[in-house]
């Protein structure tokens, strides 16, 4: 049932400045209205994005800003117009909390492309409140932003598939990349490249590893399944492999060429780019044109396909390889994140955390 009850006090961690620096802070939370979800913040993954966002590297920040957008949690209050969940229920949120919902985008469940869409961090409500992110005790969310987690998955692994998981599952499934049998690179092996090659294994595809060092080849491989693994740096390993994938799923958050991505594409193959890079991305044109290839983007899911995504993963025993550390070393985490010094994803134990320790 819904609250009558003043605004309740939350205590996330946050970034005051572009330093991106996160320490104990409080703040109000809306009451529950009508359609909204009262969660009691569990697990909330630690994304690339959180720093570029906390440091102001998109040049877009507010501060006070708390992080964290792969939220898990238990239900504590529903409104009285919530019907999918009730107190108990254990659910998830990802990055975006609010939408147009009139919008082509939004008729299509494909919200996350209406250019009104409310970040669940980083962003303000119609009525002026910031929205705060997960790295918090509390969060109140619209019911159609939130997801029941399936039953035996563990919160905390549950986490970066609303994320990092979801990335990965729709393009394959939009771009007509799901079927069985389906050869495809994985560029990048860090959050969003690990769930990449355990998600196209579970499809059926015959996965490669692109990397630019060796280093990862007995991970990519022994540990998450690989079928094989390509140094970028090699030239000639490169140009031995041209020609055989239909798609690579660019996972790579900093400016790089895209020629030597396209030339191992077959005919019709797919360059799907995710990184979210500030800087022009090059190519010469008849690197598309002389296989009829093509470049897309994708940005993280729908709410659909994060449910679908946890359904899959579920389904298939999918599971994404974390790091939990408490919010006490989440400036370390970051800190680690941005020298791609975990495998693969940090995810923050919120509830098992003291919030307000310095």
């Amino acid at each position: 049932m819904g609250s009558d009850a003043s605004e309740r006090t939350a205590v996330g961690w946050a970034a005051r400045d572009a330093g991106g620096r996160l320490s104990p802070y409080s703040y109000t939370l809306r009451k529950t209205g009508a359609e909204d979800v009262a969660i009691k913040v569990l697990y909330c993954g630690v994304c690339h994005t959180d720093i570029h966002q906390a440091k102001n590297h998109l040049g877009m920040s507010k501060y006070p800003m708390v992080p964290g957008h792969e939220v898990v949690g238990e239900v504590e209050e529903v409104g009285a117009e919530v019907t999918k969940f009730r107190a108990g229920d254990v659910v998830g949120v990802g990055l975006i909390v609010g939408c147009c919902r009139q919008c082509r985008p939004c008729k299509s469940s494909n919200e996350q492309y209406c250019s009104k869409k409310i970040w669940s961090y980083n962003d303000v409500y119609p009525d002026g409140k910031p929205t705060q992110g997960g790295f918090s005790s509390a969060m109140v969310v619209d019911q159609k932003f939130v997801v029941k987690i399936p039953a035996g998955m563990a919160p905390e692994q549950a986490a970066p598939l609303l994320c990092a998981g979801v990335t990965v599952y729709s393009p394959l499934k939009r771009l007509g990349l799901a079927a069985p049998g389906l050869r495809g690179g994985i560029l990048g092996l860090g959050g969003v490249g690990h769930m990449g090659v355990k998600i196209a294994k579970a499809m059926g595809h015959h996965v490669t590893v692109i990397s630019s060092s060796g280093r990862k080849r007995a991970e990519a491989v022994d540990r998450l399944g690989a079928d094989a693994f390509l140094v970028s740096s090699d030239a000639a390993a490169m140009a031995a492999a041209a020609g055989p994938l239909d798609y690579v799923i660019d996972t790579v958050p900093a400016h790089h060429p895209l020629g030597p991505y396209l030339a191992l594409l077959g005919l019709d193959g797919k360059l799907v780019v995710m990184g979210v890079i500030g800087q022009p991305l090059s190519f010469a044109s008849p690197a598309l044109m002389l296989g009829r290839r093509s470049i897309a983007g994708s940005f993280v899911g729908s709410v659909e396909e994060a449910e679908e995504t946890l359904a899959f993963c579920a389904a298939r025993g999918v599971t994404s390889q974390v790091e939990v550390v408490e919010m006490g070393y989440v400036n370390e985490a970051l800190e680690r994140l941005e020298r791609n010094d975990v495998r693969y994803r940090f995810v923050v134990d919120v509830a098992g955390s003291n919030l307000g320790g310095a």
